[in-house]
C-alpha cells in the first residue's frame, strides 16, 4: 500500500530582497497571514533593526544563531504496535527540523501580548539565541519527551 508520495518536487525559495538570505524567506513565508508577504516582510525587518539595536551583532548571523539553537534533533511520533500507541522517538529531519522550529518562534511570539509583532519576534529571536524563553522550552520538551520514551526506540525501525 502506498503512503503517499515520497518524491515530492520543493520549490525553489527566492532569497529575501534586502539580506539575499534564503532561510529568511522561509521564515518570511511562515509569518505571512492571508497572503500579505509584505507585510511579513516589514515585520522582518523591523524586527531585524531591533535585534541589531540590541544585540550590536549582525541581525542575520543573530537569526541563523537562534534557528540552529532551536533546530530539535529528535521527535517523538505515535506508533500503534499490537493494540497500543507508543511514543516512538525518531530523528527529524532537516526540512522539518526548519519548520518546526519557525513555528516555535512564530507561536511563541504570537503568544505574548500587548506590543507589535516586531518587538514580541525581536524578544524572542534574543532570548532564544541567549538559551532562553518560550521557544527553547518548546524544544527541551521534545528532547525530554523523547528521552523518557527511549525505550520504545526500537518500534521506531517499523514506521515507514
Amino acid at each position: 500500500m502506498s503512503r503517499g508520495n515520497r518524491n515530492k518536487h520543493h520549490r525553489d525559495i527566492k532569497p529575501d530582497p534586502k539580506f539575499g538570505n534564503v532561510l529568511l524567506a522561509k521564515f518570511t513565508n511562515y509569518l505571512m497571514e492571508r497572503g500579505k508577504k509584505t507585510v511579513a516582510q516589514d515585520i522582518i525587518y523591523k524586527t531585524l533593526e531591533v535585534v541589531a539595536e540590541t544585540t550590536k551583532k549582525d541581525p542575520i548571523k543573530v537569526f541563523e544563531e537562534t534557528i540552529n539553537t532551536i533546530r530539535p534533533q529528535v521527535e517523538v511520533r505515535s506508533r500503534r504496535v499490537g493494540g497500543a500507541n507508543y511514543q516512538v522517538p525518531m530523528p527529524v529531519r532537516g526540512e522539518r527540523q526548519n519548520s518546526l522550529a519557525f513555528r516555535w518562534i512564530i507561536g511563541a511570539a504570537r503568544n505574548k501580548k500587548g506590543q507589535p509583532m516586531y518587538k514580541k519576534l525581536a524578544t524572542v529571536l534574543i532570548d532564544t539565541s541567549n538559551n532562553t524563553g518560550d521557544a527553547v522550552k518548546k524544544r527541551d520538551d521534545v528532547n525530554r519527551m523523547a528521552d523518557a520514551n527511549k525505550a520504545f526506540a526500537h518500534f521506531a525501525r517499523f514506521a515507514k
